[in-house]
């Protein structure tokens, strides 16, 4: 089968083997990828379901061909807590933290966060989540919340089974690595199948950092304090280096 395009649509657009595309999703389909009736693709629902359609006459709805069974999801539910940065760092957040398979992303208002995002800046980093994921062949479109002050988004972690870590660029911690690759954490995670999946949460800070009550109320709450190395790392980069040590241990786990 040729490459095709992958286009993510909402799982109420799929009927009776039939996609109802949405006026952008013509848009996109006919005039920028320049597709016309009888041409394929591929619809991505962003809750695993892969099919293989092709564009009717109208170029209003395509026929599902085809499903598709692909595995390009981490073994883990994955969540990212980020302090959001000040200009458009979090839309590089958003983008490359989709890529690296994570399933939510919790935007932090911390003592030393300064953006104040609005709606409309919030759809975008959904809508830049979705395209991240049709480009980079995610089963599922992750979860972008709203916005949420350091002390809710650490109390909604207590209903969680969830491993948390809290990145931090200083002090004797150990390095989140190390905590990753603890043996109960594995045989745990080798223990569990989908639906069921063991949780992970990270937490990375600000410009500036954490400051240290938001650190001891962490630490109280049972997050990890773990360390990321030994330079200091951008409020942007954090986010995507703690996530390429879970994407790498937890894939390379299922892989040996």
């Amino acid at each position: 089968m040729p490459e095709l395009q992958r286009l993510v649509v909402a799982p109420t657009q799929c009927q009776k083997q039939q996609i109802f595309l949405t006026e952008a999703q013509q848009h996109y389909l006919c005039r920028v990828l320049r597709l016309g009736a009888g041409n394929r693709f591929i619809a991505m629902d962003g809750q695993g379901g892969w099919y293989v359609s092709e564009i009717e006459a109208s170029l209003t709805t395509a026929t599902i061909i085809e499903s598709l069974y692909v595995q390009t999801e981490l073994p883990i539910a994955l969540t990212l807590m980020a302090a959001m940065p000040k200009g458009s760092g979090f839309e590089q957040i958003v983008s490359q933290a989709t890529e690296l398979g994570v399933s939510c992303i919790l935007p932090l208002k911390s003592d030393r966060t300064l953006l104040n995002p609005s709606p409309r800046k919030l759809e975008r980093w959904r809508r830049l989540a979705q395209e991240a994921a049709e480009q980079s062949e995610r089963q599922v479109v992750p979860t972008i919340l709203d916005p949420v002050n350091f002390t809710t988004a650490i109390e909604q972690t207590k209903t969680l089974d969830a491993y948390c870590y809290i990145c931090v660029a200083r002090g004797e911690v150990p390095h989140l690595l190390s905590c990753l690759l603890d043996r109960d954490l594995l045989s745990k995670t080798a223990q569990l199948s989908p639906p069921q999946l063991l949780s992970v949460v990270i937490a990375t800070g600000p410009e500036g950092g954490w400051s240290d009550a938001e650190v001891k109320f962490a630490k109280a709450a049972q997050f990890q304090m773990v360390s990321l190395g030994s330079r200091i790392l951008r409020a942007v980069t954090a986010p995507i280096v703690a996530l390429s040590l879970v994407a790498s241990v937890f894939e390379n786990k299922i892989c040996v």
